[in-house]
């Protein structure tokens, strides 16, 4: 590792179809590569946390370059962590450290920092909950995780992060050859851009982001009660259910029993009006082609 050696890479404990959609609402352009069973990883292609980042990068204090790599991934990985299912793991280093951050939905992010040298510098305690929030082994994983805490003069932060990688290959971790940590971000980047499975993560607006975000959730296991019979007859049920329960609130002046017919009328209706335009588009499509 060098001075000039700043990068980041962020692996998600999910298939690339899955990290898709989320990875978009990070705003930020960056390649999505499959990164072994049920892991992908995320390669930035900018540098946010660099002065000579391309422009729009970031927050104003990253494109000033005030804000440190770290922050900025660590950002990244609580941001595609909240609201998912599945946990995001930051790996960075900037010449002078090296670390790791772990996020895992609305629990208080875990990381841990080597200095350049490998010399610890975290807590102790954070690899016991690095390895209970991942599914790790109690007492042979987390015996591996914590001998990365202790000195070692032979141990730099490079070696100290492939450590690191060796116990997650155990849950189906594995990096295309050449995404090293310790890297440049510009080799991270060369390298990723050629792999065949690699694929490019843009920002396309919220109207493109809402819409890959439906299309996922309608590839999924959720899809029958969103778009098809099984949502048209959920939907009926609603507003079946709905009209009377807010007409007997009413009679009764009732607001909770309103409230609650309400929200089931307003969900039925936009059930049924999703699943009518999803038809009419899908419609339109097959007779433009």
């Amino acid at each position: 590792m060098t001075a000039t050696s700043v990068g980041a890479l962020l692996l998600c404990r999910a298939d690339p179809e899955t990290v898709r959609p989320v990875a978009r609402l990070l705003q930020e352009s960056m390649l999505l590569v499959p990164a072994g069973d049920g892991w992908s990883v995320l390669v930035p292609e900018g540098k946010p946390w660099r002065k000579d980042g391309p422009p729009g990068y970031g927050s104003p204090a990253a494109e000033q370059g005030t804000e440190p790599v770290d922050r900025v991934v660590g950002g990244w990985a609580a941001a595609l962590a909240v609201g998912s299912t599945w946990p995001a793991l930051a790996l960075w280093w900037d010449g002078d450290r090296s670390g790791c951050t772990l996020a895992a939905g609305f629990r208080r992010p875990v990381g841990y920092v080597w200095l350049a040298d490998g010399t610890p510098v975290g807590e102790d305690e954070a690899m016991r909950t690095f390895a209970a929030r991942l599914g790790l082994d109690p007492v042979l994983d987390v015996q591996v995780l914590e001998g990365l805490t202790r000195a070692d003069p032979e141990a730099d932060a490079d070696t100290r992060l492939r450590g690191l990688l060796a116990v997650l290959g155990r849950t189906g971790v594995e990096l295309p050859t050449g995404l090293t940590p310790g890297d440049p971000a510009d080799r991270l980047r060369s390298v990723a851009a050629i792999l065949p499975q690699a694929e490019q993560i843009e920002w396309a607006g919220w109207r493109d982001a809402v819409r890959v975000e439906l299309d996922a959730v309608e590839r999924g296991s959720l899809g029958p009660w969103v778009l098809g019979p099984r949502a048209r007859a959920l939907a009926t049920a609603q507003v079946a259910a709905g009209l009377p329960l807010t007409l007997w609130g009413a009679r009764r002046r009732s607001g909770g029993w309103i409230a609650a017919g309400l929200v089931l009328l307003v969900q039925g209706a936009l059930g049924l009006a999703y699943d009518r335009f999803r038809g009419e588009a899908d419609a339109a499509g097959r007779s433009g082609r």
